[in-house]
């Protein structure tokens, strides 16, 4: 249960560091608004289409007398709006992380530079860093919609579908949400996909206090975008967790609001060594 507790303090600290970087928050924001666009247009797509979808997929029914027919493709209709969330929640975070690699990268760097020590970066040029982003995004996308299936069809259970699998849902979605926001970190740093799984199991708990209440929390309009900087910033400093890296202290946070870097500031075109510089 500690760990629980430990992983949803790298979620508030993460939130904190934007906080006291008012640019790096601003300079966040600009990939999640661009997605919320997107995905709010296929939300309400989805609530119109809904109903349609549930009747196409129940024909059999056509004849059933009241109130079973309404039940039925009521469930149905809710089950496909759910499923539409659950798989949004995953994929609003692997859009906007490959729309705003450029952003995310150097904040994520500006994180690991507050805390001292070597900046990690990967040496790899723009095209190729996303040409991997989104091959991995596909992988757990593809792990996503194989539990996203499993639960649908589980949801049908009665009692079961309407308790024990949401919670399970929000856990996956937790899990695979922080692997998203943690491989910005750790991509930089060189770990292979199935190693950054490997890592995030090692430590599923944290992992999952980090991971479920921010899946909660995007579940409210427009909070996803106001706290995905700091979701960024968080999975940064778990990644260092993850890895073994020493964490920063309050003198390292001192030195890098000294060194003009803080409060704000986003890096200059030069004189920072080790650190990619927006924009590529």
């Amino acid at each position: 249960m500690r760990d629980l507790g430990v992983g949803f303090g790298y979620l508030v600290k993460g939130q904190k560091w934007v906080g006291r970087h008012g640019r790096w928050f601003g300079f966040g924001l600009l990939p999640g608004l661009v997605t919320l666009v997107l995905y709010a247009g296929a939300l309400v797509g989805l609530g119109y289409g809904a109903d349609d979808l549930a009747a196409w997929a129940t024909p059999f029914a056509d004849d059933w007398s009241s109130p079973w027919l309404g039940a039925l493709r009521g469930t149905l209709t809710a089950l496909v709006f759910v499923f539409g969330l659950f798989l949004a929640v995953i994929t609003f975070t692997a859009v906007t992380l490959l729309v705003g690699q450029p952003f995310y990268e150097s904040l994520s760097e500006a994180v690991d530079r507050s805390e001292g020590g070597e900046v990690p970066e990967s040496g790899l040029p723009l095209w190729r860093e996303l040409l991997i982003s989104a091959r991995d995004s596909l992988r757990v996308l593809l792990r996503v919609a194989f539990y996203g299936i499993l639960l649908f069809a589980c949801g049908f259970i009665p009692v079961v579908g309407q308790t024990v699998v949401p919670v399970i849902g929000f856990c996956v979605s937790g899990f695979f949400l922080t692997q998203e926001l943690t491989s910005v970190a750790l991509q930089r740093r060189g770990v292979e996909f199935k190693e950054r799984l490997a890592l995030l199991r090692g430590r599923r708990t944290a992992v999952l206090g980090f991971g479920v209440p921010l899946t909660l929390s995007f579940l409210v309009p427009l909070v996803a975008v106001f706290l995905m900087p700091g979701a960024v910033a968080g999975a940064t400093l778990m990644a260092r967790d993850l890895r073994g890296e020493t964490a920063g202290d309050d003198d390292r946070n001192d030195l890098f609001r000294k060194s003009g870097h803080a409060g704000g500031n986003l890096p200059s075109s030069g004189g920072d060594q080790g650190v990619h510089h927006f924009p590529h």
